[in-house]
């Protein structure tokens, strides 16, 4: 008998939190945080449909995935899951997500993670562990919807494998939460971190906020970052900077409230991975370029 159930509406995404170190406990399971977009599927008497973190319908955009949840074992259902799609090392590409998306979506793929309703049960009042233990024996083998996998072992462990293997991060969440819309600290997104050496082309420094350092990488402007040394290594980066102020701004740059620096500055930044300009970054060192050190 098929279970009748009214036209379900897209529910607003609960949304982790953003933490500097993954928590620790056996209450808590850890999955790889997928670089992609953020993906409900809802079937029902009407079909299915595909929405956005925001709730704009893209089933038509992802065309191919509508086929495969039609595969998924369930009358009715609302699954959530990661868009993504893979480079030829196999990790989620973001910055090629877009044009797969218009060019080739038969090359996306969905990573599902959590359940929210099925065959007319509300299942948000659920443990995420028994919601996820529902959801991975919905999906058969072989599709282009797969189950977001746990990673063994501790917090710490998943977090060092994660940024080892280069992935953006990983996602920890309390085994026994219930779903709630919205930010919560239930779950936690610990994102992995980079450094790399690239120029120091501007100083932005004002009164009551922040000293940061402009950066370049191969001519190309990243953002800014903090400049948190010790008030010795401060004034010996401001002595190196003031012997080059006097540069004019580099094209598209004029509105930033700096001051633009002459060639042959370097230093070492500690950022996020999987952004395209600087986030969270932070100036590790810096040198002259005729230091040897670049």
């Amino acid at each position: 008998m098929r279970n009748a159930v009214e036209r379900l509406k897209f529910i607003k995404p609960m949304e982790p939190e953003r933490f500097d170190i993954p928590p620790a406990g056996a209450e808590w399971s850890h999955e790889i945080k997928f670089d992609g977009y953020r993906t409900q599927v809802i079937k029902d008497a009407d079909g299915i449909r595909l929405y956005t973190k925001s709730g704009i319908d893209w089933t038509a955009k992802y065309g191919p995935l509508a086929a495969e949840a039609e595969k998924l074992n369930g009358e009715n259902f609302i699954v959530e899951g990661e868009t993504i799609v893979l480079n030829e090392k196999g990790l989620s590409d973001f910055h090629a997500l877009r044009s797969a998306i218009t060019r080739r979506p038969q090359d996306l793929y969905l990573v599902a993670f959590d359940l929210l309703h099925l065959n007319g049960h509300d299942l948000r009042k659920l443990a995420l562990r028994d919601r996820r233990e529902v959801l991975q024996a919905m999906i058969p083998a072989g599709l282009r919807i797969q189950f977001s996998e746990a990673l063994p072992g501790s917090g710490d462990a998943a977090y060092h494998l994660a940024c080892k293997s280069n992935l953006e991060g990983i996602v920890s969440k309390l085994l026994d939460s219930v779903y709630s819309s919205g930010p919560t600290s239930a779950w936690r997104k610990i994102k992995c971190f980079d450094e790399k050496v690239m120029d120091i082309i501007g100083v932005q420094r004002e009164r009551g906020k922040p000293a940061m350092v402009l950066m370049a990488d191969k001519g190309r402007y990243m953002g800014g970052a903090f400049v948190t040394f010790k008030a010795d290594k401060r004034q010996a980066l401001w002595d190196r900077v003031q012997g080059k102020v006097g540069a004019p701004p580099p094209k598209g740059l004029k509105k930033e409230k700096a001051e633009w620096l002459k060639p042959g500055l370097s230093g070492r930044v500690r950022f996020l991975k999987g952004e395209e300009q600087l986030r969270h970054a932070m100036l590790k060192d810096f040198w002259e370029d005729e230091d040897g050190r670049g």
